[in-house]
C-alpha cells in the first residue's frame, strides 16, 4: 500500500457473456477452516469488490476457471473521507479491528468466505498491520470515532513509535521501519500489547476461514518483529496460511526482501517491470529476453515470489515508480499476462481493476460513498466502471493452461526472431506462442505436443460437448514430429495445453 503524500495524511479485449448467480440463496452455516492453503495456485485481486461480489463471482467464474484464491480489500474498520470522494486508499488507514468495512458487515465476510470455499476458492486478506490511520481525527466504518496516536478501546499513543515524522531516508533501515509512511500513525511492533492485539486480529480472520495474508506495508515492519507476530498466529492457529509480504525492494536500498524470505513469500515487484519494459521495447528489453527471466535477473526464487504484471499501486505510478502496462495498455496488456501464466515462474497474482480518472479515486460508488455491486438482478456490470480484466478470455483461459503445464516446470523449446516474437513449450503439456510486434509472424513450431487437434485457448475454449473450439474457426493441427505451422496478428498469441485437445474425429 502506497499512495501520494498528500497534506490532510500528514497533517490534519473482449468480454465473456453475462453470469448468472446462483438461483438457490445461500444459507450459513459454521466456517470450515481450510486445512491447506492453495500456495502454488493463481490467484485474482478482486480491488475494492464488496464481499457478495465476491462470493457471486467465486461461484461463476472463479471457481469454474480453476483460479484458487481471491486476494480482497482490507477488512478492517478503517476511516471515511466524503470530503476526498471516498479514495480507494481510505482502506488502508484502520481505525479498529472490527470487521465492517466498504466491503460489508462481519455476517457477509463469513458468507463470502463460506461459498467461495464451496466453489473452490480460498481467501486472502490484505492485512493492515504496519500502522493506523493518519488524519488528526475523524470516524470509522463502524462508527469509531478517534484521534490520531488514540484508537479507542485499543491503542493509545504510548503504543506507537516515537518517530513522528514521514519517512525520509531509505538508505537508513531505522527510518524505513520505525518513521511513518506517508504520515500514518506506525505502530510500535516490538511491544507486546501491539502484537497481541496484531495477533487477535490476524486469528479472528483465520477463524473465519481466511486462508492467507498479504502483509501490507511488510517492509516498513522490521523483519524480526514480524517474524514474532506470525509465529504468535501461528502458535495459535492448527491450520497453515499462506503468507506474502509487500516488500517493495529495487536492490539499491537498507530494507531488502531477501530478510523476509523466512517469514513466508514476498511480492516481487521487479519482475511486472521487466516484463511490461520488455512489452513495451524500454530500456534495451525485447521480448527475446525473456527467455532466462528468474533468479538470474535480481528476482526472489521462483518458490518464494508472488509476481504480476500491475497491482493497484503500479497502476496509479505509486510504490517506487516504474514501467508497468495496465489495463489502459489493451493487446500488449493481455499478452504480458499470457506470458506471465504460461512462464514457469513464481505464483501468478492477476489484477481486476475499477475505472479511474486520478490517482484518488475510489470504486464506484453511490453518494453515501456505498459501493456500487457488480452483479445485481441476474447482470453484471463489468467491461465498464468495473474493468474485469480477469475475465478477458486471453487471461482467464490461460489459467487452464498453467493447471495442465505444472507437472512440467521447465521451459522447453524456446524459439524467437531476436526481437519481439516467441514461443516455448512447457515438454509434453502445453506451447505458447506471442506475436508482441504490430506486424504478422507465419512459422513452423517445434513442440513436444502429442500429435492431434488443439484449441487456441487465448482465444476460446473447448465446447461442452468437447467437439469443436469456441470462437475460433478451426483448430490448430499438431502433426507426428509435433510440428504445426500458423499465422499470428500482430499483438496476438496462441497457447495448446493438452487439456485443450479435440478428441479424434
Amino acid at each position: 500500500m502506497i499512495f501520494q503524500q498528500y497534506p490532510i495524511v500528514i497533517g490534519a479485449l473482449g468480454g465473456l457473456a453475462s453470469l448468472v448467480m446462483l438461483a438457490n440463496a445461500w444459507v450459513p452455516s459454521d466456517p470450515v477452516i481450510p486445512e491447506e492453503p492453495v500456495t502454488d495456485a493463481v490467484f485474482v485481486h478482486l480491488f475494492e469488490w464488496p464481499w457478495r461480489d465476491v462470493a457471486a463471482e467465486c461461484e461463476t467464474v472463479l471457481g469454474p476457471a480453476g483460479i484458487g484464491a481471491v486476494q480482497i480489500s482490507p477488512p478492517q474498520e478503517h476511516i471515511v473521507l466524503p470530503d476526498w470522494n471516498f479514495p480507494w486508499w481510505q482502506r488502508y488507514q484502520p481505525i479498529s479491528y472490527q470487521l465492517e468495512s466498504r466491503g460489508g458487515s462481519r455476517e457477509d465476510l463469513i458468507e463470502m468466505v463460506e461459498r467461495c470455499r464451496q466453489a473452490g476458492v480460498t481467501i486472502y486478506a490484505d492485512a493492515v498491520i504496519n500502522h493506523m490511520a493518519g488524519m488528526e481525527s475523524g470516524v470509522g466504518s463502524a462508527g469509531t470515532q478517534f484521534t490520531k496516536y488514540e484508537y479507542p478501546g485499543l491503542y493509545g499513543p504510548e503504543d506507537f513509535n516515537p518517530c513522528r515524522t514521514a519517512i525520509d531516508n531509505y538508505q537508513d533501515a531505522t527510518n524505513v521501519t520505525q518513521c511513518e509512511l506517508v504520515g500514518l500513525a506506525d505502530l510500535d511492533t516490538s511491544s507486546p500489547q501491539v502484537q497481541a492485539q496484531l495477533v487477535d486480529y490476524l486469528l479472528d480472520l483465520a477463524n473465519l476461514g481466511i486462508g492467507g495474508f498479504r502483509i501490507d506495508a511488510a517492509k516498513h515492519i522490521r523483519y524480526e518483529e514480524l517474524g514474532q507476530i506470525l509465529d504468535q498466529l501461528r502458535d495459535r492457529y492448527s491450520g497453515n496460511l499462506f503468507i506474502y509480504q509487500e516488500v517493495i525492494d529495487p536492490g539499491t536500498e537498507a530494507v531488502r526482501k531477501q530478510d523476509y524470505y523466512v517469514h513466508g513469500n514476498v511480492i516481487d515487484f521487479k519482475y511486472g517491470q521487466f516484463v511490461s519494459e520488455a512489452f513495451w521495447g524500454l530500456n534495451g528489453h525485447t521480448l527475446a529476453n525473456l527467455e532466462t527471466l528468474g533468479e538470474g535477473w535480481g528476482l526472489a526464487p521462483s518458490n518464494q515470489a508472488v509476481v504480476f504484471i500491475d497491482n493497484h499501486d503500479k497502476q496509479r505510478g505509486h510504490g517506487g515508480g516504474g514501467n508497468y502496462l495496465t489495463h489502459k495498455d489493451g493487446a500488449r496488456y493481455a499478452l504480458a499476462n499470457v506470458f506471465m501464466l504460461a512462464f514457469p515462474y513464481g505464483i501468478p497474482q492477476i489484477m481486476s481493476s475499477f475505472a479511474f480518472e486520478d490517482s484518488d479515486q475510489g470504486p464506484p460508488t453511490y453518494p453515501d460513498g456505498t459501493t456500487r455491486p457488480i452483479h445485481e438482478n441476474g447482470t453484471d456490470h463489468c467491461f465498464g466502471e468495473w474493468i474485469c480484466e480477469h475475465r478477458w478470455p486471453a487471461i482467464l483461459n490461460m489459467v487452464a493452461f498453467r493447471q495442465a503445464t505444472q507437472a512440467q516446470p521447465t521451459v522447453t523449446d524456446w524459439w524467437d526472431n531476436g526481437s519481439n516474437q516467441i514461443a516455448f513449450g512447457r515438454g509434453d503439456l502445453g506451447f505458447v506462442v506471442i506475436n508482441g510486434d504490430t506486424t504478422s509472424l507465419t512459422h513452423t513450431f517445434q513442440t513436444q505436443l502429442p500429435p492431434g487437434r488443439y484449441c487456441n485457448v487465448t482465444v476460446g475454449t473447448l465446447t461442452e460437448d468437447s467437439q469443436a473450439c469456441q470462437n475460433q474457426s478451426s483448430p490448430i493441427q499438431v502433426n507426428e514430429a509435433g510440428q504445426f505451422t500458423t499465422t499470428l496478428d500482430g499483438l496476438s498469441a496462441l497457447a495448446l495445453h493438452v487439456g485443450a485437445k479435440l478428441p479424434i474425429p
